[in-house]
């Protein structure tokens, strides 16, 4: 991340500036853009001050307010995918990626466990060999969990 120009810098641009020098020879005499210059004097001149602007800061996020909302459907239906709950945030007049959606709940520090034998639940990519009916033996004997839950 960048880091401000010091105050000590700023002061003495805006002093060379103001004895009626140019930001263009302001800049080439510091040794900074003159799209600095240029903004640095702008701002000097709307507010009277020489101190940068604050950086960074707190993002709001558009599902926050649908938050209630969001918990109460993944409560309700546990196995609800993030298109389903896109597609539902469209109907209340809000428009969201089924990621963005998956983002946001990371986020606030929920997480989904599929089951609890830590199986996976994605179909199967290829033919069935030796090794994964083996798996699929075992899997069967596998106590079975409820389905999918938020937790937290």
């Amino acid at each position: 991340m960048t880091k401000s120009y010091s105050l000590d810098l700023r002061r003495r641009v805006a002093r060379f500036v103001e004895a009626g020098h140019s930001c263009h020879e302001a800049a080439r005499h510091f040794d900074v853009s003159v799209a600095f210059v240029v903004r640095l004097m702008a701002a000097y001149r709307a507010s009277g001050s020489l101190a940068p602007k604050p950086e960074g800061g707190w993002r709001s996020c558009k599902l926050d307010p649908h938050r209630e909302f969001l918990l109460q459907r993944v409560t309700e239906k546990g196995d609800i995918t993030m298109p389903q709950l896109a597609a539902e945030l469209l109907v209340l007049g809000t428009t969201v990626t089924p990621a963005s959606i998956s983002h946001w709940f990371r986020r606030q520090g929920y997480r989904f466990k599929r089951n609890a034998t830590g199986q996976q639940t994605r179909t199967r990519r290829r033919a069935p060999g030796a090794r994964s009916l083996a798996h699929e033996a075992a899997a069967a004997h596998a106590p079975r969990a409820a389905s999918a839950r938020l937790s937290r």
